[in-house]
């Protein structure tokens, strides 16, 4: 596949050029952006439950490493490609450009859908993807994390095999792991948390008050939905609608959230759960709610469907859930879009915590997590608003802007080798 072959990507790539573009950057580092600065291709061949072999392809992208060591998740999931994996390495150097940590820009990922594998067969194709790129992931090179079809299981196994491999345990290869073998308190449900921080933000800017009339739907009641949803509804908010791959359920009254918390713990997925009106995902994406909340996947919002979305805040919580061309006509209309390199940037803040702590083997308690946490993306929130009233634009593209305006200052000062 070409590096520019998916719509992330080129959406991404759009979205860099007109940033760079409102700002004035430079245009030499514009084009060393355009590009990753490392891409890598593997096969990943293991031995099925049925002595069959079956060989998946893996990915790992590092786009730019100019501020600091690459930083980004890994994805299980059948639509991974080496294109949409150099976007999502390119959207992690923005993020972490925005929020001021001294992080790089990566992502990995394997075609495959994790659904169809027992434990033990995603333990062998964790351990040999592992085994396949280890030469270009470190503590102080590129720390992977859980993102879609992965979780603190997938980041145990696959420290433990870096660490085999190396001869000696090194806990800080990745995040996202477990406490017991040196995972952080509130890492788990930090980037659902920072979406919630962040919907307050844009309330408290556009002056509404969250509480029991202010209505929320959620597109991806997951990693980032489930917990985003928890922290809102402990304020009073209403949460109408949640979805999942299996479907939508709505109820206008406010869907019981442990019952549903519950349900999912136990089968999955949402279908089928009693009690609540079943719609589809795209009727809960138009629904006239207060907030919504894309955490699922990204172009769920395109040209096609953004003249029915309804909401006054949209909150990305997934990566590029609004195309470009549906960011801007929905902004023009006046409705808040919280970018996601802002948005869902919660969970590489508190990877960050937990690689320092893992570095100083001194573990903070979560009330100052969540404390950093909320200082760090409400710095992040501010001075995206101030480059929006600045260059009298969108977000999304002052989002973008921020983090150019970071990300340049190092690439200029470091130059660029050999001169």
């Amino acid at each position: 596949m070409s590096l520019f072959e998916s719509p992330l990507y080129k959406d991404a790539l759009e979205q860099l050029e007109v940033a760079s573009y409102t700002m004035s950057l430079d245009p030499n580092v514009l084009d060393r952006l355009k590009y990753p600065k490392r891409a890598l291709q593997v096969s990943v061949p293991i031995r099925l439950d049925d002595g069959t072999v079956k060989t998946f392809m893996g990915f790992r992208v590092q786009h730019n490493m100019t501020i600091g060591p690459g930083k980004g998740g890994i994805r299980y999931h059948p639509n991974v490609d080496l294109s949409e994996t150099a976007a999502l390495a390119m959207l992690m150097t923005f993020k972490c450009a925005l929020v001021g940590l001294p992080l790089g820009g990566a992502k990995g990922g394997i075609m495959v859908d994790p659904n169809n594998l027992s434990r033990q067969e995603l333990q062998s194709l964790t351990r040999r993807y592992c085994t396949e790129i280890n030469m270009i992931i470190g503590p102080s090179t590129d720390i992977p994390a859980p993102d879609i079809g992965t979780d603190a299981q997938t980041m145990a196994w696959f420290m433990d095999t870096y660490s085999q491999l190396k001869g000696y345990t090194i806990p800080g290869v990745v995040t996202g792991k477990p406490i017991a073998v040196g995972g952080s308190l509130g890492r788990a449900e930090a980037t659902g948390k920072g979406v919630a921080f962040c919907v307050n933000f844009a309330a408290q800017k556009m002056g509404l008050t969250m509480g029991s009339n202010t209505t929320v739907a959620i597109h991806g009641f997951g990693k980032v939905g489930i917990p985003a949803a928890q922290d809102l509804h402990a304020e009073g908010v209403k949460i109408v609608a949640i979805s999942d791959v299996s479907g939508a359920i709505y109820d206008k009254n406010g869907i019981d959230l442990q019952k549903a918390v519950d349900w999912v713990d136990s089968r999955r997925f949402l279908k089928d759960m009693p009690g609540a009106t079943v719609i589809s995902n795209e009727e809960l994406l138009a629904l006239d709610v207060d907030v919504l909340i894309p955490a699922a996947i990204d172009g769920v919002v395109t040209k096609d469907n953004c003249d029915n979305v309804k909401a006054k805040i949209i909150a990305e919580g997934a990566n590029g859930p609004l195309t470009k061309h549906a960011i801007e006509h929905l902004s023009n209309k006046g409705v808040f879009i919280i970018p996601d390199i802002l948005c869902n940037a919660g969970g590489v803040v508190v990877s960050y915590f937990e690689w320092v702590q893992g570095l100083q083997n001194f573990f903070w308690d979560l009330d100052r997590i969540n404390e950093e946490l909320h200082g760090i993306l409400k710095r992040a929130f501010d001075e995206v608003c101030e480059a929006k009233d600045k260059y009298d634009t969108d977000m999304k593209k002052a989002a973008f802007i921020v983090a150019l305006g970071k990300l340049f200052m190092a690439m200029r000062l470091r130059g660029l080798f050999p001169s």
